[in-house]
């Protein structure tokens, strides 16, 4: 029988937007017959939106032979969903399964695809960090329901909520009320447990998301603890989330762990969007991941938890590693765009409720193609596409060539460059702007000069296509800087400053604007010669800086920009390239040479 401590948590859904309160399943009926019953987790990570199947590199896929083959799309991991799923299966996911999406997804602020996901059966999963692409309040309506506040209801009607539940025990108030306290305490129902949890939370604080989920099957409780890179501050825009802090995924995840033992959940499994790199051309099967933030969190966490299935670095890979206690437990991923799912089947243990370790295995499925699309699956996609297609077909300027988004010798791109132009043009007029400034993570894709498969011709650049490039309706903004610390900014670059740049970033320059840098050359010495329209920059003097509002929040340890003056808004990135397109007639490539690398 379910105890009273959870019998009582689960009477406490009504308080789940307080985001303390545990999401918890029915009980079930235990087999007393046997030893252990079976569990089957299928999981996914990093799906952003991709609903219909991509013919780029975002929809191939190195299988278990070796052998490149084209995967993902929602039908196919419908049918592939479907042919796995067992009487003892729970599905679940690992964050980032919204935002940065294509426009089938996006139009819409990403509803089809979490309806498709709920229809799938998905039952809980991590928030990544573009969850927050859109900011904390939106996340909460794509959670809880309700119709967008400024585009109203998308054409399906009023937005009912997520079937499935987002986790995030390491998302956090900056200043907790206490009331959220005191129905976080109210959920745990018995005394002995609300001193315990006092003593948590005094440490800890009061998670903004449900950070656990408790799910039955056959008649044993398995929790589901939701993490977050802590890194989101520093890549989403800072605004959505100005009211949240990410604290520390191993001290949350510990944390949760607890709260799950409580209520004498023993069965843990971490869904952790925070990941590690991997060697490319791997079996998806493979421990090829490099140890690095994943590692570090799969081998830290309390040795109670039993598994990390983790995502973020869209890399695919099975891994054993060791917990603080010595005990052996799985570390994985499933790739990105609904190109693999991650199986993992496990016996739990009915008189202890624990995970048998030594029943886990796991298995990264490769989405193919070659099965039969699910039908109602396709029904589905085809009809957000047809809704979309008015607005995605729509022919909005030319273009003689593929302006792709490749990196240059110096890091600069055809396609940042062009980017970086169209935003200054947009924001000339108002804000002012002398040279813009694009960070090259926001590039998605290039743009070809094929006729996509919508027949509008060579050359053409549709709606839908620019889009692509450009799909997370970021505002150009402008700000005030001083010579000096636009070269701090410029500096931000490289790594070895006091911002912590994990890699170098080529801020993409408008074309009025050059510079030379030295990769060898001291932090804080590597930046010389700026020039704006061949004029060499001072430091005193002011400048008119244009860039995304993720750039100017400080996004991508760009730390500089804050300390710009006289902020001013603009359009939607998306509209500042669209109307670039529009009128600069038919563009050619930009020559990437704004940039010169010294020795």
């Amino acid at each position: 029988m379910m105890s009273r401590s959870l019998k009582r948590l689960a009477l406490a859904g009504a308080l789940a937007g307080s985001g303390l309160a545990l999401a918890v399943g029915p009980a079930q009926a235990v087999d007393r017959s046997a030893k252990t019953v079976p569990v089957r987790l299928l999981a996914l990570n990093d799906f952003h939106g991709n609903l219909e199947a991509s013919t780029g590199s975002s929809g191939r896929m190195v299988d278990e032979t070796g052998a490149t083959v084209y995967a993902g799309g929602a039908a196919y991991i419908a049918t592939h969903m479907a042919q796995m799923t067992d009487k003892n299966t729970l599905k679940v996911a690992q964050g980032d399964l919204i935002g940065a999406s294509p426009l089938i997804s996006a139009a819409y602020h990403d509803e089809p695809s979490v309806e498709f996901l709920g229809r799938l059966g998905v039952t809980a999963s991590a928030v990544g960090n573009h969850e927050f692409d859109e900011g904390y309040g939106e996340l909460r309506r794509i959670m809880y329901g309700g119709c967008h506040p400024v585009d109203g209801c998308s054409p399906a009607g009023q937005w009912k909520g997520a079937r499935y539940d987002y986790l995030g025990a390491n998302v956090l108030f900056k200043q907790p009320t206490g009331t959220a306290e005191k129905q976080a305490l109210a959920a745990f129902g018995d005394p002995k447990n609300a001193a315990a949890l006092r003593a948590l939370l005094k440490d800890y604080g009061v998670p903004a998301l449900p950070p656990v989920a408790i799910r039955w099957m056959n008649g044993v409780p398995i929790g589901f603890i939701g993490l977050v890179t802590q890194s989101t501050p520093g890549i989403v825009t800072s605004e959505g989330i100005k009211d949240l802090r990410f604290i520390d995924e191993v001290k949350a995840a510990n944390v949760a762990s607890k709260l799950l033992s409580l209520v004498g959940v023993k069965a843990q499994v971490v869904l952790m969007h925070e990941g590690d790199q991997a060697a490319v051309g791997k079996s998806p099967d493979s421990c090829s991941a490099e140890p690095g933030a994943g590692t570090r969190i799969a081998t830290q966490v309390d040795p109670q938890i039993d598994m990390i299935l983790s995502g973020h670095s869209h890399q695919a890979y099975l891994c054993q590693v060791t917990d603080p206690a010595g005990g052996k437990r799985l570390f994985s991923q499933g790739a990105s765009f609904g190109r693999v799912i991650t199986k993992v089947d496990f016996q739990v243990d009915v008189r202890t409720r624990d995970v048998v370790r030594s029943t886990v295995a796991a298995d990264n499925q490769v989405v193919t193609r070659t099965v039969d699309p699910d039908e109602d699956t396709s029904t589905f996609v085809q009809t957000w596409k047809d809704r979309v297609s008015q607005i995605a077909d729509r022919p909005i300027g030319k273009i003689t060539a593929d302006i792709t988004n490749t990196a240059s010798p110096s890091g600069e791109s055809p396609l940042g460059n062009l980017i970086a132009d169209a935003q200054l043009a947009a924001t000339k007029t108002g804000g002012n702007a002398q040279i813009a400034l694009m960070n090259p993570g926001g590039v998605r894709e290039k743009l070809t000069y094929a006729s996509s498969p919508a027949g509008e011709g060579d050359g053409v650049v549709t709606y839908g296509e620019a889009f692509a490039v450009q799909p997370f309706n970021n505002l150009t903004q402008v700000v005030t800087l001083t010579g000096a610390q636009l070269k701090t900014v410029l500096e931000q670059q490289f790594t070895g400053g006091p911002n912590a740049q994990p890699f170098t970033k080529i801020l993409q320059p408008s074309s009025n604007f050059t510079y030379t840098y030295s990769a060898s050359a001291p932090w804080g010495s590597k930046v010389s010669d700026m020039k704006i329209d061949g004029v060499a920059v001072t430091d005193t003097q002011t400048i008119r800086v244009a860039a995304n509002n993720f750039l100017v929040g400080g996004g991508d340890a760009f730390q500089g920009f804050t300390a710009g003056t006289d902020l001013w808004s603009g359009p939607l990135d998306i509209d500042a390239f669209t109307a670039y397109l529009t009128t600069a007639g038919t563009i050619a490539p930009p020559v990437p040479n704004h940039i010169t690398v010294a020795p």
